[in-house]
């Protein structure tokens, strides 16, 4: 089990940029897959973005692809994702998420631990 902590959430014009940083606890945070997911008001929570193991496999939402990029330093036990180009509609609590094992990298269900989430708001 890790401890997760997300930060780096806020307020941010339409095509600003953001960082989030989720920082882990716990041993072994290179045996974890790590994703980023969010959820807006009256909505699910949705894939954003994973990264692998040693970081050398990434995936994306359609809908940040381009956009959002996710890495990871294992000798910090923090992954990161930096977001350029933030549209309102990117607004939502991000969360930050392990899995210790996944197929997908896209499956909420997959993943173990959770952050507690950081609010990002684009406004218009």
């Amino acid at each position: 089990q890790v401890q997760l902590v997300e930060s780096g959430g806020g307020l941010v014009q339409a095509g600003g940029s953001l960082r989030l940083s989720c920082a882990a606890s716990g041993r072994s945070f290179s045996s974890y897959a790590m994703g980023w997911f969010r959820q807006a008001p009256g909505k699910e929570r949705e894939f954003v973005s994973a990264i692998s193991r040693s970081g050398v496999i990434t995936a994306y939402a359609d809908s940040v692809k381009g956009r959002f990029t996710i890495s990871r330093d294992n000798a910090k036990n923090t992954v990161y994702l930096q977001m350029n180009n933030l549209k309102p509609e990117d607004t939502a609590v991000y969360y930050c998420a392990a899995a210790k094992s996944t197929i997908t990298l896209r499956a909420p269900g997959e993943y173990d631990d959770w952050g507690q989430g950081t609010q990002v708001t684009v406004s218009s």
